[in-house]
């Protein structure tokens, strides 16, 4: 599945995060279609495997030749992963807010969301997560809810957003991010780096609690060609930012007008 933005040719593509939050791109393809033709990819499979095939498929239906992937969160592994295992796909790769690359990065981040909440959030977020262990189905209202509290937490000095189109999908968490997380802690996913061969930007907020030395140092050790901006007064998602949104912006048009 995917959305295409502005005209023909489509030679940059939007992964989104989550797992599982088809749209959450839409304003960031909507701004970029200004200048490129872009596609944004949604997710639908339940494995890392099959979510690399069908990313193929929508860079060979949509796309003219190699392609810039731009992904966010959970989007920059996916885009990360797609570029070791298609690199003859991908001319640039761009991670925004990426999470950690190795496990020893992320030991912090819940603490460092919690704090950042007050007590009735802090509570409230204990309870979904409880709920969200248990084996019933059709909570995908209460994964927004949790990822509406984790955004509090993330942004530094939010712009008014609505996010009522974004397709939560619980079932499509479950599954990608224990993959995802074992593919991390068992070292294998920052070894995938050293099978990319195309240009690699890390863009990250400063006060995002994903911490930036989690992507600049793995990722400066394993990949060929890599550089990074970190943007100040910024949390987690950088065009949701009132002071980082334009400067933000700015390096991706400068990004994708440099290949």
């Amino acid at each position: 599945m995917a959305k295409t933005y502005g005209k023909p040719l489509y030679k940059t593509f939007l992964i989104h995060g989550g797992p599982g939050a088809a749209g959450e791109m839409a304003a960031v393809a909507a701004r970029l279609s200004q200048k490129f033709g872009v596609v944004e990819s949604f997710q639908t499979r339940l494995s890392i495997d099959e979510l690399i095939m069908e990313l193929k498929r929508d860079i060979e239906d949509f796309g003219s030749g190699p392609v810039s992937l731009i992904g966010y969160s959970w989007g920059a592994w996916l885009s990360f992963i797609f570029a070791a295992s298609c690199p003859d796909l991908v001319t640039k790769l761009i991670l925004i807010g990426s999470a950690p690359f190795e496990q020893q990065y992320a030991k912090d981040l819940r603490a460092t969301r919690l704090t950042r909440l007050n007590e009735e959030d802090r509570q409230r977020v204990r309870e979904l997560e409880a709920v969200l262990q248990k084996p019933e189905s059709n909570k995908n209202e209460l994964l927004r809810q949790y990822g509406k509290l984790m955004e509090k937490a993330d942004v530094f000095n939010p712009l008014p957003s609505d996010d009522d189109d974004v397709e939560v999908d619980l079932n499509i968490f479950q599954h990608i991010w224990k993959e995802a997380s074992e593919l991390r802690s068992s070292g294998e996913l920052l070894k995938l780096g050293y099978q990319i061969v195309c240009p690699v930007t890390a863009i990250h907020g400063i006060h995002d609690p994903h911490p930036y030395s989690g992507v600049i140092q793995p990722l400066s050790g394993v990949l060929q060609d890599f550089h990074y901006h970190l943007l100040e007064n910024c949390g987690h998602t950088p065009w949701k930012e009132r002071m980082a949104k334009d400067p933000f912006y700015d390096l991706l048009a400068a990004e994708l007008s440099d290949k």
